[in-house]
């Protein structure tokens, strides 16, 4: 569902003088608009991560290592 598709499904409630006060969706356009949110916030972290210069160690030496088994 994209921006646009969201925005056409939102309904406004307004207050006794008319001006609108809030905003109602159906559950499945508000779980689509938090999954996005999610991507945004990991789609962000992935950028910071990779700003920062750390030593990385291959998976499959970190399971070795944590006797994680093949």
């Amino acid at each position: 569902m994209t921006i646009a598709e969201i925005l056409e499904t939102v309904r406004f409630v307004v207050n006794p003088r008319g001006q609108k006060s809030a905003v109602m969706v159906d559950l499945d356009v508000w779980e689509e608009i938090v999954s996005m949110l999610e991507d945004l916030e990991d789609a962000e972290e992935m950028k910071q991560a990779k700003m920062v210069q750390e030593e990385t160690i291959h998976w499959d030496i970190a399971k070795k290592d944590l006797d994680l088994g093949e």
